[in-house]
């Protein structure tokens, strides 16, 4: 039975709640993955991340080869076609075959009527593909294959970074690498990579940070289940120098799953008094609880599933450290996440701004008087990073910007901003603010 799955129709049916704006890739793709024939599930990934990169040129070159468009009911197949699309613009695999089997897929979705609709569309497509995409040109969505919103915003946020920015966004990012130095040197862990013939070379700024040439399963990865290595961007890694704890210290990180950061501080920082992990979703919260489990660090940190907003959990003893990875955009990660162009709205951010104020004012008066405040985001909108800084700033006389000294990013007026880098690390902003009697200009 699992042998007859049509996996253009499986994608289509991960893809097609995305379209009309329910759930993500992360929700729907795990249980599509799950019910596929374990050697059709690269191709399956391949065919939802694919067409999902790429999906606001693919949908300009729809909207101009149907007659009309299909109807809002009609969700499952506006997928199939831009799979197929997808397909015939950027798959290796021969092109017969790709459009035959995605005009199968329309039987396998019960959408039989169909079947000469999506051969027709995809058999002209490939007939006159340089004509139609040269009408194309001035049409910024198939030029820079985001929302308009978000191409107006990022190039008023950067107008010397957005086309950069843009472009960087619709490459595949590298799959990075953290080792965990309690158990490995970087040198070392880069040598049992080699041995098991996964080559790798060790990142531009984190001294944990090994970036494979390949992606490979993780279970390729010498001692990955042992706790040898994590995998975690770059820009990620940065965290745990900048919290800068030190042994003796209580340490918070609040809004802390998946768990990566917090894994790498405790790797990081042995002998720290007391570690707690606030997080408000149960189900993030396992994740955490399964990569300390991984990582034996499980009984190094208390998880709480609370909410960083309120502090009703809070035993009222200061904080040395507090972590703040905020809810954001994510319009940093498009690369790992390349839905968030279609899910993100532009009234998003201002609503995810007044969160991330929210937070970072909850959790000031927790930190004690010379402690040390890390606020982080994997956004590349300044509204989300240095002017949730300065807006707070100027509303608490006891917080000091300190300046980021750092090879990685740009320096704003305050924090540090990092843009995605072909073959490198994410986008992500960084800012550090320590607490003082008095207000000290920074």
């Amino acid at each position: 039975m699992a042998d007859s799955i049509n996996v253009r129709a499986l994608a289509a049916k991960v893809l097609a709640p995305l379209l009309r704006q329910h759930g993500s890739l992360s929700s729907h793709l795990p249980d599509a993955l799950q019910h596929c024939p374990e050697q059709d599930r690269a191709l399956l990934q391949q065919l939802c991340f694919g067409t999902m990169r790429e999906l606001f040129r693919l949908k300009v070159i729809a909207d101009s080869l149907l007659k009309k468009p299909f109807q809002d009911r009609d969700y499952e197949l506006q997928a199939l076609l831009l799979i197929g699309l997808w397909q015939l613009r950027h798959s290796r695999i021969p092109a017969h075959a790709a459009l035959n089997e995605t005009v199968d897929a329309t039987s396998a979705l019960n959408h039989d009527w169909a079947r000469k609709l999506i051969n027709a569309v995809l058999r002209r497509y490939q007939r006159e593909a340089e004509q139609l995409e040269a009408g194309f040109a001035d049409n910024p969505q198939f030029h820079w294959n985001h929302p308009q919103w978000m191409i107006s915003k990022l190039e008023h946020n950067w107008p010397e970074h957005w086309q950069g920015i843009l472009a960087a966004n619709d490459q595949q990012a590298p799959m990075t690498l953290r080792v965990n130095k309690r158990q490995l040197t970087l040198e070392s862990a880069q040598s049992k990579l080699q041995g098991a013939k996964i080559p790798a070379q060790q990142g531009h700024f984190s001294d944990t940070a090994l970036v494979l040439e390949h992606a490979v399963d993780v279970r390729r990865i010498p001692g990955f289940d042992q706790g040898w290595f994590s995998v975690q961007d770059e820009a990620a890694q940065l965290s745990a120098g900048l919290l800068d704890a030190r042994a003796g210290q209580r340490v918070l990180d609040a809004c802390a799953a998946p768990g990566g950061k917090l894994c790498h501080l405790l790797e990081a920082t042995p002998g720290l008094q007391d570690v707690v992990a606030v997080e408000l979703e149960p189900a993030r919260a396992q994740r955490i609880t399964d990569n300390l489990m991984r990582l034996g660090l499980e009984l190094e940190c208390r998880l709480l599933t609370a909410d960083a907003t309120s502090q009703d959990w809070w035993d009222r003893q200061p904080f040395d450290r507090i972590l703040i990875d905020a809810p954001c955009s994510g319009t940093g990660v498009i690369r790992r996440h390349p839905d968030i162009k279609l899910l993100r709205r532009g009234e998003d951010i201002n609503a995810l701004a007044q969160v991330q104020l929210s937070i970072l004012s909850n959790l000031w008066p927790m930190l004690a008087s010379g402690g040390r405040l890390v606020y982080a985001t994997c956004s590349v909108f300044s509204q989300e990073n240095e002017r949730i800084i300065e807006r707070f700033i100027k509303q608490h006389p006891d917080a000091c910007h300190v300046p980021i000294n750092a090879s990685w990013g740009i320096s704003r007026p305050y924090g540090r901003q990092l843009f995605p880098q072909p073959g490198s690390h994410d986008g992500f902003y960084y800012a550090v603010l320590t607490k003082t009697e008095e207000r000290i200009a920074s």
